[in-house]
């Protein structure tokens, strides 16, 4: 589970400063997705930054499993993150070089103790990922070799590959049509119930809301009615 706990975040502007993100409390629970919407300069990034601890607030809590990151040093929220946290980007970032299913096995090397000890389990655990994004047919395939849709789901798979409890979204369909949109977001939605997830994901596409489990829509930093 992940709850932002009265979180606010304001960053430098000149000699004062400008509040990006205002008393924010909301929990995304264990099997369900909760959308964040809002409009562009809302917050709604920042917000997500300050749950995937990219960034610490200025007050408030982040519980993640119960732990509140917003206490710990930079070298353990790194640690946190890696266990616990699963962030698919706007843009898929995929590394050229590298296959589909590569894509997925690099992250059992990011930092993580014994993680030449766990190779042998990461290259099954990265073949059923790319099934369940399917792609199974795709995993010797490099980026360029891929459709936009293609390499979002790999996007989606890989943010998986640690088993995370929490998995930010954000902005998946922002390069997508709207067909490619829906099953994105459709998969993400099958994913976050099977694997028991706490699922946030930022969107401008309303479109796609009656899928999501429970939508907060932020207006200038503060969430509104």
């Amino acid at each position: 589970m992940i709850r932002l706990d009265h979180i606010t975040l304001t960053f430098p502007d000149g000699d004062s400063r400008v509040t990006a993100v205002d008393d924010v409390t909301l929990t995304a629970h264990p099997g369900t997705v909760t959308a964040i919407t809002g409009p562009s300069g809302s917050g709604k990034s920042s917000l997500l930054a300050v749950a995937a601890t990219l960034i610490r607030p200025d007050s408030g809590r982040v519980l993640i499993d119960d732990v509140d990151a917003a206490q710990l040093s930079r070298g353990a929220a790194a640690v946190l993150r890696r266990e616990k946290v699963g962030i698919v980007f706007q843009q898929s970032n995929l590394v050229p070089s590298l296959t589909a299913r590569e894509q997925l096995q690099v992250m059992n090397e990011l930092g993580a103790p014994h993680g030449r000890r766990r190779r042998r389990g990461v290259a099954a655990h990265a073949d059923d990922l790319l099934d369940a994004v399917g792609l199974s047919a795709q995993g010797d395939k490099r980026p360029h070799q891929l459709s936009g849709g293609q390499r979002q789901r790999v996007n989606i798979a890989r943010a998986l590959m640690n088993e995370p409890s929490v998995l930010l979204v954000d902005e998946p369909t922002s390069a997508l049509d709207q067909a490619r949109g829906a099953s994105i977001i459709r998969l993400i939605s099958e994913l976050t119930e099977r694997l028991g997830t706490s699922t946030l994901l930022v969107t401008h596409d309303l479109v796609h809301l009656p899928r999501m489990n429970g939508v907060v829509n932020l207006v200038d930093g503060r969430l509104a009615a």
